[in-house]
């Protein structure tokens, strides 16, 4: 039985080639979750060679515990050009750096944190919940984004994946989202993460997966520069209450804790390595793959 749904939210074979790499706002659309060999060829027209481990998703990360990598691709809808939005969710509960706190799940996907159940807050403790796994904040992040066609108010609403299932590669559930009833398109940002090697520096495309919006919010982009620092600047003296969902993507990408990779908040388009002017000693994820 799914854990996924409740009631709908009233409307308010091919050759390995390179892919020129992209910067920038795009609308999407998910087409495959953790595709097999198959579904490379046959959803995204990519032949993968016999060496190639992106289809490796099972793993072991440097704590030693078990560890899925989640890999939802996106086709961006006006352009059908498709690009990897990736996740790491590993077997281990979710802590502050030094272990007074946990994180909570519950079962709508939003998370919060405490000392103790007893210490919950009353809002979060009125639906079922747990404690959160690494990875899952952001992972849950991005299904309340695109299966926000489920009325998150109504009690009735359950946005659930089985832990144990993933762990073991099992992604049955999600891949039936795709298209699927609840399903919408997403706002996200590619940005470009480049890599220091003892052949020089490597660029990577990749997806930006900690904030995401819904399809309408483009067009605030189109009407505002918000790579000025004076408009980012004026969204911090806003109350919280008062921000609009593009203006809290924002403020998530430019934060302290927000996007390390380069990125522009204008509409998708080619990548520029002339206008990267961000230092490349970034640490890259070891997963990072190659076709």
């Amino acid at each position: 039985m799914s854990n996924i749904g409740g009631e709908k939210r009233e409307s308010v074979q091919f050759e390995e080639k390179d892919f020129p790499k992209k910067v920038g706002l795009f609308e999407a659309r998910v087409i495959a979750v953790n595709p097999t060999r198959e579904e490379y060829s046959d959803i995204l027209g990519r032949q993968l060679s016999e060496e190639s481990k992106a289809t490796n998703y099972l793993g072991t990360s440097k704590d030693g515990n078990s560890r899925l990598r989640l890999d939802f691709w996106l086709e961006e809808v006006k352009s059908a050009e498709k690009f990897k939005l990736t996740f790491f969710v590993e077997q281990k509960e979710k802590e502050n750096r030094d272990g007074t706190k946990k994180q909570y799940i519950n079962n709508v996907g939003r998370c919060t944190w405490a000392d103790s159940p007893n210490n919950l807050p009353s809002w979060f403790k009125e639906r079922d919940n747990r404690v959160a796994y690494v990875g899952e904040e952001d992972l849950y992040n991005f299904l309340r984004s695109w299966l926000s066609l489920i009325d998150f108010s109504k009690k009735s609403a359950t946005l659930e994946v089985e832990f144990n299932k993933l762990m073991k590669g099992n992604v049955k559930e999600l891949k039936e989202q795709v298209n699927g009833e609840w399903a919408t398109n997403v706002v996200a940002l590619a940005t470009i993460n480049s890599k220091e090697t003892e052949e020089g520096t490597k660029e990577y495309q990749t997806v930006y997966n900690k904030a995401f919006m819904p399809s309408y919010s483009m067009k605030a982009f189109r009407l505002v520069d918000y790579n000025k620092p004076e408009t980012v600047s004026g969204l911090r003296q806003k109350g919280s209450k008062d921000l609009k969902p593009h203006e809290r993507f924002v403020l998530n990408v430019t934060g302290e804790y927000g996007c390390k990779d380069f990125y522009t908040f204008q509409e998708l388009k080619d990548y520029n390595a002339d206008d990267n002017l961000v230092s490349s000693d970034r640490v890259i994820a070891d997963d990072d793959s190659d076709f």
